[in-house]
């Protein structure tokens, strides 16, 4: 199965360029995600840390209606 498809895909025409876009796209993503990481201040990443924590906001669950009389 892998050989029919590589036998298609090598028969394209310029098919070369798209795993160099794709490795770049990656690398620039890398880097941007490990620039944040080493940029970002040590109270807004424990901000972040604590958020799953939090009870504060009101969830968007469907109410329990079990006690009301139909």
């Amino acid at each position: 199965m892998l050989k029919f498809i590589s036998g298609h895909v090598s028969s394209i025409d310029g098919i070369s360029i798209y795993p160099i876009i794709s490795f770049i796209i990656f690398f620039l993503f890398f880097i941007g995600v490990t620039y944040y990481v080493i940029t970002a201040s040590k109270s807004s990443m424990d901000k972040m840390s604590e958020m799953p924590l939090q009870d504060d906001e009101v969830s968007n669950s469907i109410p329990d209606n079990s006690d009301t009389n139909r």
